[in-house]
């Protein structure tokens, strides 16, 4: 349901299932009353290092309800060639990451994940409908509304970010 600011309710969202970087089935409904933010993610992107700013990002405001979800693509160039395994090993590795990863999954086209086609209706950006590239960024809020979607080029631990989480966590 949209509300006259074209923010779209999640509600629904919390049926989709998703499953872990390590096979764990779950949903989106694990999320529920967090705010969160998704980003579909690649490890041989030159958006890559934005992994540090993210695990930052969620270790700051972890404590007060926020989570990251990782969402590994390989629709971009082919930048996320590897094993579910080894995205895991690689975001470990090199950039500390402790926040949650899915499955390798589809974020536009056919076989778009239905996250994601929940997501993309909430329209702001240059492509809005579609993930541009990588580390396209959703911001929902514990009311489990998109609020906010921040391009590719917009770093994780920018001022705009930042109080787009703080805002989201109130």
């Amino acid at each position: 349901m949209d509300n006259l600011l074209g923010k779209r309710s999640v509600t629904d969202l919390y049926r989709f299932p998703l499953t872990l970087n390590d096979g764990a089935p779950t949903d989106f409904g694990r999320f529920k009353g967090k705010a969160v933010m998704v980003v579909n993610v690649a490890s041989n992107c030159g958006f890559t290092p934005q992994y540090t700013g993210l695990e930052t990002l969620y270790q700051k405001f972890r404590d007060r309800g926020f989570e990251v979800l990782g969402v590994p693509c390989n629709q971009f160039a082919g930048q996320e060639p590897g094993s579910d395994s080894e995205i895991a090993e690689f975001c470990q590795r090199n950039f500390g990451v402790t926040f949650p990863l899915t499955l390798k999954a589809d974020v536009r086209g056919r076989n778009q994940h239905p996250l994601y086609a929940e997501l993309t209706k909430f329209k702001s950006g240059l492509l809005p409908g579609l993930v541009k590239w990588n580390f396209e960024k959703f911001l929902v809020n514990r009311d489990g509304r998109v609020v906010n979607r921040f391009a590719p080029t917009v770093e994780p631990d920018s001022a705009a970010v930042i109080d787009a989480v703080e805002e989201a966590l109130c």
